[in-house]
């Protein structure tokens, strides 16, 4: 999905964080993002365990002192600069959707803040490193990116390159902001693994609510500008988001780690699943259509 030449972002609705030393074994890769987000809302201390991997001795990463985004991407001023920088566009796609949860939850909605990282980085959730993923912290109400993420989704496990495919994923952590909000994610607590979890049921929401975003933020029109940030979608821009929605399937990214999958261990949904709801948030652009809680998964 392409933004607005023409259209202006503020970098300062990120900020730059991380850069610290790796003190704690964090993560498990695409697995762990789950088990941060549900300790985090229920007051785990995660400094020391996530995803079964111990801390070191070192004990936790010592996160950089935060910098505000109009010094750490002052180059992120324009659709043009989210075209070409993945930063800027990670940057961009939280102003969209700003603008379309903003209009979809009037007076509801308030933006999460939003944290781009280098290796590691500490949170209210505990101290993470890049091999835990994107996460959305509710200890803090933010969204963390590594952005080095898109590429070893690509080179791991096989998703397209594409803008689109690089923006659902920011959606989708926005999605679990929009989560937390509406206060959805309590349901997880005690049934955080299977296919019919809680736990998975949460992020097939969460993938519905990025079609959502992607379905209006065509047409949503910037605060600042008077017209949308981004561009119609193309066929393959749908393609392309479809792709990463397969690509992050536990059956998808169990295989690639192991030759076999084991539904029991499932927390985030199928490769199938993860695709199905996000077009059903695509095709019907009503968050109403995402409720997973007792739907027929």
């Amino acid at each position: 999905m392409t933004f607005d030449p023409g259209g202006r972002i503020d970098p300062g609705r990120a900020s730059r964080g991380g850069g610290g030393r790796r003190g704690v074994a964090v993560g498990g890769g695409l697995g762990g993002l789950l088990i941060l987000l549900v300790g985090a809302y229920f007051g785990l201390d995660l400094s020391g365990v996530v995803g079964g991997q111990q801390a070191s001795s070192g004990g936790g990463s010592q996160q950089a002192q935060a910098v505000d985004g109009r010094q750490a991407f002052p180059e992120c001023t324009s659709g043009q600069a989210a075209n070409e920088d993945v930063d800027c566009r990670v940057i961009a796609t939280a102003e969209s959707l700003d603008a379309v949860w903003g209009q979809l939850l009037p007076g509801e909605y308030r933006e999460p803040e939003l944290v781009l990282f280098t290796g590691a980085v500490g949170t209210a959730c505990g101290d993470a490193t890049s091999e835990v993923g994107p996460f959305y912290c509710p200890g803090d109400r933010t969204a963390y990116f590594d952005t080095a993420f898109f590429q070893e989704l690509t080179d791991r496990f096989g998703a397209s390159s594409g803008p689109l495919a690089q923006e659902y994923v920011v959606a989708h952590e926005f999605g679990h902001a929009v989560q937390d909000q509406q206060g959805l994610l309590a349901a997880v607590q005690g049934d955080r693994a299977g296919a019919e979890s809680a736990a998975v049921r949460s992020e097939l929401q969460a993938d519905c609510f990025a079609g959502v975003w992607a379905h209006h933020a065509t047409s949503t029109p910037d605060p600042d500008t008077g017209r949308p940030l981004l561009q119609p979608l193309t066929p393959t821009d749908v393609s392309d988001a479809l792709s990463a929605a397969a690509s992050v399937g536990d059956d998808r990214i169990q295989e690639t780690a192991t030759g076999r999958t084991d539904p029991e261990t499932y927390t985030h949904g199928t490769a199938e699943q993860r695709q199905r709801w996000f077009s059903t948030g695509y095709d019907s652009g009503d968050p109403a259509a995402c409720d997973t809680s007792s739907a027929q998964l």
